[in-house]
């Protein structure tokens, strides 16, 4: 019997998105802002006049109640993350996205408190005129650390962005494009910043009087005085030191209560056994993930540890009846790629008693991995379309053939089937013996792929008949090609070993697909396509022969279409 655990007050999943939700936020914030610091490049009436702007979208009550709230929500649940992680162990990206995400309250609540907190207090005019004078001239070493806090914010939303996106069919083709934008944008809201400060400073230098862009705020002339006021001053002082002790206090309860857990914990050590005989004792709560990073051990976790995949999946050999039962994000992945009752997500399953465990996805020890291969990855659930081909009666038609002829035929095959694939947009899989499977929409919808699989099933019959022609005087039978098209759900990623490995598809797309080329033989027609493909395609298929067929592993029958060579033709 599994332990039945209290349902949390708030549920992971809505934690999680609101700290993805507050993050995009201020993600959002901090891409206007250097927006408008880019402007400084056309000139510094430009910048201001942006600022306008900005200032219309976030300076007003809704604005300010959004965004203020935003950054606390999501400090927070930094917090909050830090503290329910039960080990620190963790990979390079995520700590160091981390401590890019602590640091940035530790740089920006002084450009806080000198820009919106005084005007709130005292009207202060923060322009770009004031905030330049003061950063690039009175205050540069200030400058300087203003930057690092603008790359810094920069780099942490761009790495919490990345992991948003990376899953998604078209962040492939997109990645580019928006590494092209995470390096630029940054990159010229500095040069603007410099531009802006090298004007405004050749302005002062000539005798220029640029004071009227300052209201009445132009005594300010750094961290000294905002108005020549000692009572300002020690107001603002105080403001600092409530803020900056504030998040002090917070990052530092965090530290005491993981420490006093720590403390507790350390008397109610579980063991977690893993195939090799190694053995990691660990407190009770940590996840298997946790203590497979604690134990040295490999472990896939794609997700990085969110539920979001299966790769870390175990199967519990031995203490599966004092087990937790699965919370809603674990059952849901769970389902998903129909797992056993005896299989769980290392990243959500907390034992609280010894328990042996066997990763289902081990990834090869770096010493086993042979120099100069192609980088193995456990690969990403995708909507892809397959086709499988295969020339008929083959044994028939070599039986009586030199080797060096049948290696000739099978060049002349394989180059069909291959330039008919490349021009149609897919992808060659690979070849096994006369048979070939090729990948479409990869970097595209499933419609396009449908559309580009069709396209190329109809050249490959094409040229096959010519070929046939070719050369009919050498062959006894005539040449004949079978082909099944089919469309779903696909893990995509690169498997085999050393420099052996390629980029292929597996699942039940895959094996329905092949199932379609040899119902094709069965049917003697040249192409089969399943209903979806038909569908997603967009094709005409009144008066094409349809059939409802059993696929084994699926519940119900698969409807075909069975395509006569004379109609194949329409689909190129």
């Amino acid at each position: 019997m599994t332990t039945q655990v209290q349902t949390p007050l708030l549920s992971e999943q809505f934690v999680r998105n609101a700290r993805l939700g507050s993050g995009l936020l201020i993600f959002l914030f901090v891409v206007l802002h250097l927006t408008n610091h880019s402007l400084g490049l056309i000139s510094l009436s430009a910048a201001e006049e942006g600022r306008q702007w900005f200032v219309i979208l976030w300076r007003n009550p809704l604005g300010t109640l959004v965004f203020y709230g935003a950054v606390v929500v999501h400090v927070l649940l930094v917090l909050r993350s830090l503290y329910l992680r039960r080990s620190l162990v963790m990979p390079i990206s995520e700590a160091l996205q981390i401590i890019v995400g602590l640091s940035i309250p530790v740089i920006l609540i002084d450009h806080v408190v000198g820009t919106r907190i005084v005007h709130e207090l005292y009207r202060y005019s923060d322009t770009y005129h004031t905030i330049i004078r003061l950063l690039w001239i009175s205050s540069p070493l200030n400058g300087a650390r203003q930057a690092l806090a603008v790359v810094a914010a920069w780099f942490h939303g761009c790495i919490g962005v990345h992991y948003w996106l990376r899953y998604r069919p078209w962040y492939g083709r997109a990645a580019p494009w928006l590494l092209t934008l995470a390096i630029l944008l940054p990159v010229l809201a500095l040069l603007g910043f410099a531009q802006m400060g090298r004007t405004l400073e050749a302005e002062i230098e000539e005798g220029g009087n640029p004071s009227g862009y300052y209201g009445e705020s132009q005594n300010y002339g750094g961290s000294r005085s905002y108005y020549g006021s000692r009572e300002a001053d020690a107001e603002i002082a105080r403001i600092r030191v409530i803020l900056y002790g504030s998040f002090a206090f917070a990052v530092l309860s965090v530290v005491a209560l993981r420490t006093r857990r720590k403390l507790k914990e350390r008397a109610n050590l579980i063991a977690v056994r893993y195939p090799g005989g190694e053995i990691v004792r660990v407190p009770r709560g940590f996840t298997v993930l946790e203590a497979s990073r604690l134990g040295g051990l490999p472990h896939y976790s794609v997700c990085g540890g969110k539920g979001q995949c299966s790769t870390c999946r175990v199967q519990v050999i031995e203490g599966a009846a004092s087990l937790p039962a699965p919370g809603p994000i674990e059952r849901h992945t769970l389902h998903r790629i129909a797992a056993g009752p005896d299989v769980r997500l290392a990243c959500q399953l907390r034992p609280v008693a010894d328990l042996s465990v066997a990763p289902l996805l081990v990834p090869a020890p770096e010493g086993d991995i042979p120099a100069n291969s192609v980088t193995a990855n456990p690969g990403r659930e995708h909507e892809i379309v397959v086709l499988f081909c295969d020339l008929r009666s083959f044994t028939m038609l070599t039986e009586t053939r030199l080797p060096f002829d049948i290696v000739f035929l099978l060049n002349r095959y394989f180059a069909v089937v291959g330039q008919a694939v490349e021009q149609a947009g897919g992808r060659v899989d690979k070849f096994i013996g006369d048979g070939a499977m090729a990948l479409f929409g990869l970097n595209g919808t499933a419609a396009d792929g449908c559309r580009q699989a069709l396209a190329a099933a109809a050249r490959i019959i094409e040229e096959i008949d010519r070929l046939d022609k070719e050369l009919s005087e050498e062959l006894t039978l005539p040449l004949r090609i079978a082909i099944g098209i089919h469309t779903g759900p696909a893990v995509v990623g690169t498997l085999g070993y050393g420099r052996a490995r390629n980029l292929t598809a597996i699942g039940d797309t895959v094996n329905v697909a092949s199932r379609l080329e040899s119902v094709a033989k069965e049917y003697d027609a040249e192409l089969v396509i399943s209903e979806p493909v038909a569908a997603l395609s967009g094709v005409d298929v009144s008066g094409i022969d349809s059939h409802d067929i059993a696929i084994r592993g699926r519940s119900g029958p698969l409807k075909i279409y069975v395509v006569p060579k004379e109609k194949s033709g329409v689909f190129a």
